[in-house]
């Protein structure tokens, strides 16, 4: 029965996302029940897409790429795809009608990680950041307000700043791992060998100015999405704290994490913000 291959469609990409991030898991686990498996599809669909470029090392990755993205317009044109991971995204996709921009925007800042390893200019830099992370915000938005072009408008440059915020704060937690492994430095005069106190700190005020941003947009969250996506931003709030009281140096030696403890404390405390109407 085709319902039996959707409803194991939608299991893979829930496991896909329990198994490479306990975090945005967690913070997915929060969301309401009826749009919960819709985050978990996108998620499948941008994991799988950056995982092929980040760690297929020894693979043909722009073959895969390839491979991939066909399969992906194939399943959007199709309505139905044998891959489970595009079969539960193409689903999210009509259901909420996403833009398909989003998705070619995405797509396209994957394909400049497979030959670009320097984002020099601050054009180049946030075209990378818009399509990696900012339309991953706006598809989810697209779900939080059920295609709701009004209140999606409205809330459109919130969800884009939080996903940038996410991000960075990716960037800055990873930036031994991007450099010495993929030869990576996203952020503009701020490599590996160049992060010192300062630039670290005028990273770490960007990313806040995002989350300033972002925060105001959360508030006006729909309830059913409003409760994960604080749990979301506290926990990365969090890791950014973490990196800011973090010397720079060791920054550049080892990946910074924040423990399972802290983040069921992150978990407690927004359960409480939330409950006492203060988000």
């Amino acid at each position: 029965m085709k319902s039996i291959f959707d409803k194991v469609s939608y299991d893979c990409s829930k496991i896909v996302t329990q198994s490479y991030s306990t975090s945005f898991s967690l913070a997915t686990k929060m969301l309401c029940s009826t749009i919960r498996p819709d985050i978990y599809n996108i998620y499948g669909f941008v994991r799988f897409a950056d995982e092929i470029v980040d760690t297929f090392h020894d693979y043909d990755k722009s073959e895969l790429f390839n491979k991939f993205e066909g399969e992906l317009k194939a399943a959007i044109a199709d309505k139905i795809s044998l891959n489970p991971i595009l079969n539960s995204f193409q689903h999210t996709y009509h259901k909420y009608q996403i833009p398909y921009h989003l998705v070619d925007s995405f797509m396209k800042s994957m394909r400049m990680d497979l030959t670009k390893s320097n984002y020099r200019t601050e054009e180049e830099y946030k075209e990378y950041i818009y399509g990696s992370a900012d339309v991953v915000g706006l598809m989810c938005l697209q779900v939080f307000v059920k295609g709701d072009v009004s209140k999606y408008e409205q809330l459109k440059e919130s969800a884009q700043s939080l996903g940038s915020a996410f991000q960075k704060v990716n960037f800055l937690r990873d930036l031994k791992a991007d450099f010495e492994d993929l030869n990576r430095a996203y952020f503009p005069h701020a490599n590996l060998k160049e992060l010192d106190e300062i630039s670290k700190q005028r990273i770490v005020d960007e990313i806040k100015d995002d989350f300033k941003k972002g925060h105001a947009g959360i508030l006006r969250l729909p309830n059913e999405a409003k409760f994960g996506v604080y749990t979301a931003y506290r926990y990365y709030y969090k890791l950014l704290q973490k990196l800011q009281s973090t010397p720079s140096r060791e920054i550049k030696n080892a990946r910074i994490r924040v423990p399972n403890y802290q983040k069921f404390g992150v978990l407690a405390k927004s359960y409480v913000n939330y409950k006492l109407h203060l988000v």
